[in-house]
């Protein structure tokens, strides 16, 4: 009976996925099916009970019920193979950024040079397809991605609902943060101010004033979870905060109480379009995570390793995607095409597009948004932006220059014989979409950008804390130890 309410009680989609575990667990075939009331009662509990886990709609419980297992898998990878060799490291990598080397565990996302980035598992056209969206037929809500980094599970709609009040109820902002972006020049670059807003948080975290106190470790994710939260729940203000002191003389715009978490992004800055909104929500979804390799990543996951709380951690992280070599670039992907845009015409041909390419490398510079250091095809990320523009903006003459060089560029690159992968990343797209629905402002694109960012290195955060992974201490040598070494 509790069973049959509980199917009665969910959405369609969610209906299918319990269904469907009922089915696994209830009509096994495996030994011939169900032979006694003994073994009938036990698999109904199990059921109740899975049913339970599945329909939950509080992420922290969710994450509780798997910590336990997760722990136990890690300890045995460590005690079963703690001295498997994974890879070697040879003078290349490590004076080449130490690219390649395999140092980390990253549970969020896995990047495939073939596939791209993978969010547990789940490819973009995966998540595209099963994540909970706000419109029928449209983009996926960030919070869905969210709780699939969280808990490695794709959420239900009633899941997704939830989190989102949640996040509401945690987005509002200290009366302090204003005041501290008050004191500051309005000029000054938005990723220092949003940095700068990010650690003024901090006087509120939860698990600075547990360690104070004293914690158990095994409790670390706890605190660590509930900052986390209150960090991801508040960066639309502080983003849309900047964005509206920076550059429309501080004009205000409250919160929707009806709109998502990207949603009420694009309404506060002042954007309240469909088109614009559902963009806001596509580029937060596919921007959440990258795996662990990454400045940004690695530097948060870097300083959270020596218990900073998430406040000091993503601050860090956030100046080192302020980097021209990180995040800046979609905002020089703009420029340039803007560039190509004042010397070319807003229509030119495809030859001398091919003509400007050249004289491009030619003089020592780079296409940017072309190129990966991972990736062997076109970033999937760069393909469903694609796909957005030629369903919501066809015609827009910006997008049809970014699809003309699309054609040129990697013609162009290959046949320089110096470039690995000559295909558009996701950088090469994003500022042309921006811009299309009004936010011109390209300084502020890597605020967007860091706030899409919180939602994965923050859940692999809570799982840093929930495996009690150590301080990270890599080894560090001088070129006279290359030297020796390399003699021996």
């Amino acid at each position: 009976h509790d069973l049959r309410v509980r199917v009665k009680r969910t959405s369609q989609t969610s209906q299918t996925r319990l269904l469907k575990m009922l089915r696994s667990i209830l009509a096994p075939r495996d030994h011939g099916g169900i032979k006694t009331k003994v073994e009938l009662a036990s698999r109904l509990r199990v059921a109740l009970w899975q049913s339970q886990r599945l329909l939950s709609t509080d992420l922290r419980s969710v994450v509780a019920e798997k910590i336990p297992a997760q722990q136990e898998r890690l300890k045995a990878i460590k005690k079963n193979h703690g001295s498997k060799v994974i890879g070697e490291v040879n003078v290349g990598m490590c004076i080449g950024g130490m690219r390649g080397i395999k140092g980390m565990l990253w549970e969020t996302s896995l990047l495939d040079p073939e596939d791209g980035i993978r969010f547990r598992g789940y490819t973009i056209p995966e998540c595209q397809k099963e994540l909970p969206a706000a419109i029928p037929g449209g983009e996926p809500l960030p919070e869905g991605m969210l709780w699939l980094l969280m808990t490695g599970e794709l959420p239900t709609q009633e899941q997704v609902a939830q989190l989102s009040v949640d996040l509401r109820k945690r987005s509002a902002l200290p009366p302090h943060v204003a005041k501290v972006l008050d004191a500051m020049p309005t000029d000054a670059h938005p990723m220092t101010q949003f940095t700068q807003a990010i650690l003024a948080l901090q006087t509120n975290s939860e698990f600075a004033a547990a360690y104070t106190r004293g914690i158990h470790k095994s409790e670390y994710w706890k605190p660590y979870f509930e900052d986390s939260m209150d960090l991801i729940a508040k960066l639309p203000a502080i983003a849309s905060l900047i964005y509206r002191r920076t550059y429309h003389g501080g004009d205000l715009i409250p919160a929707d109480p009806t709109l998502d978490w990207a949603g009420n992004l694009s309404h506060m800055m002042g954007f309240n379009t469909t088109g614009a909104m559902e963009l806001m929500r596509l580029y937060q979804t596919i921007h959440s995570d990258h795996e662990g390799g990454n400045v940004s990543a690695h530097t948060t996951h870097l300083v959270g390793s020596a218990l900073s709380d998430p406040y000091l951690s993503f601050a860090a992280g956030m100046t080192g995607l302020a980097g021209p070599l990180h995040g800046l670039a979609n905002q020089e992907v703009l420029l340039w095409i803007n560039n190509v845009k004042e010397v070319l015409g807003e229509s030119p041909t495809k030859e001398a597009l091919t003509d400007f390419v050249w004289d491009t490398l030619k003089n020592g510079k780079v296409v940017p948004g072309y190129g990966h250091a991972v990736l062997r095809l076109t970033d999937p990320r760069y393909t469903c932006q694609r796909q957005f523009a030629l369903k919501h903006l066809p015609d827009d003459p910006m997008f049809k220059l970014v699809s003309l060089l699309y054609e040129v560029v990697p013609e162009v690159l290959k046949q320089t014989g110096k470039v690995k992968n000559p295909w558009p990343n996701v950088d090469a797209h994003s500022g042309v979409l921006l811009q299309h629905y009004g936010i011109s402002e390209a300084n502020f694109y890597t605020v967007l950008f860091g706030v899409s960012r919180c939602l994965g290195v923050l859940s692999q955060g809570v799982w840093d804390r929930a495996l009690g992974l150590p301080i990270e201490r890599p080894k560090s040598v001088t070129m006279s130890v290359l030297e020796d070494m390399c003699k021996e």
